[in-house]
């Protein structure tokens, strides 16, 4: 399927496009949830180029999944779930709507299982491929070499000139598939807080890093996750937790060092994302934060990630 997000009648303008797959002969669609996240309206387009109207009836926003039912004609042909795991070195056929094409094949083979993208944002135990797909891609199939579908596209990464794929496995047992059919929203914890402009490279920072960067900007002694934004309504907003602020010689003015999160040591914004993520939306943490040479204990309840606008 093309996905887009638009009505069906009125699509010569989608507000985004992705990818999905028919996975049964009542309309039910996988795709990644990041390709319907938000959408106003959804369209499904077959390869007969005829567009139907389509809506999430559960998602899991963790693993980057969500289930959608498409109104497709009785008889539409769909695609089997894999029976079993994949190994290393199989076939892999990706199809998608990447880079202006229509579902368009993409051959390749898996190069590793259980993969780690290295960010908490992307989804952990991914399938990861050597075929070139772009962005448009995500949420369509990977299939193996007997037609099943075996994996869900979620997200690229590139180091230098190497393109890597990564796919979310799915099975024919898989119990996320059984509570997205139950209806399962499942958000993302997430406190509101966000790492941007100049320093939203600055993910991964590690300790002597952070020491570097402390000379420049007055971070303190102590490493940890500084932020840039605090997301209105956010419960970081609600905690008053401070972002960064400078003034014309970049030096920091004011703004909060995250340390810690329930007393688990973090010196970077991606390892605050990493504990955060070890919790769900409606727990309450603790965070340690640095402000003005005071060490604080604030208490943060967690929301869910489609609840919070940045």
């Amino acid at each position: 399927l093309r996905i887009e997000q638009c009505p069906p009648d009125d699509c010569n303008d989608p507000d985004g496009v992705g990818s999905a797959v028919l996975i049964s002969a009542d309309g039910l669609a996988l795709t990644a949830y990041h390709v319907v996240k938000g959408a106003q309206a959804l369209s499904a387009q077959t390869v007969d180029r005829n567009r139907y109207a389509a809506e999430v009836i559960g998602y899991n926003d963790q693993d980057d999944l969500a289930l959608l039912r498409v109104k497709v004609p009785a008889g539409t042909p769909f695609l089997p779930l894999a029976t079993g795991a994949p190994g290393v070195g199989n076939v892999a056929l990706a199809i998608g709507n990447g880079g202006g094409a229509f579902l368009r094949p993409k051959t390749g083979r898996l190069t590793a299982l259980d993969a780690d993208a290295g960010r908490a944002d992307y989804p952990p135990g991914t399938l990861e491929l050597s075929a070139p797909v772009v962005p448009g891609d995500s949420g369509g199939p990977v299939l193996n070499a007997t037609g099943q579908v075996t994996g869900i596209v979620s997200y690229i990464r590139t180091d230098g000139r190497r393109v890597r794929a990564y796919a979310v496995p799915v099975t024919v047992t898989d119990p996320r598939l059984s509570a997205l059919k139950a209806g399962e929203k499942r958000d993302a914890p997430v406190i509101g807080i966000t790492l941007g402009g100049p320093f939203g490279d600055l993910f991964f920072l590690p300790e002597r890093g952070f020491t570097e960067l402390s000379r420049l900007l007055k971070l303190g002694d102590t490493p940890g996750a500084f932020f840039t934004g605090v997301s209105r309504g956010s419960p970081a907003e609600k905690a008053g937790l401070q972002p960064l602020q400078l003034d014309r010689n970049d030096e920091r003015v004011s703004g909060d060092i995250v340390t810690a999160v329930n007393g688990k040591r973090i010196v970077n914004f991606s390892e605050f994302q990493y504990a955060v993520r070890a919790f769900r939306p409606g727990d309450t943490v603790t965070l340690t934060v640095l402000r003005a040479g005071k060490t604080l204990q604030v208490p943060v309840t967690l929301t869910g990630r489609s609840q919070v606008r940045n």
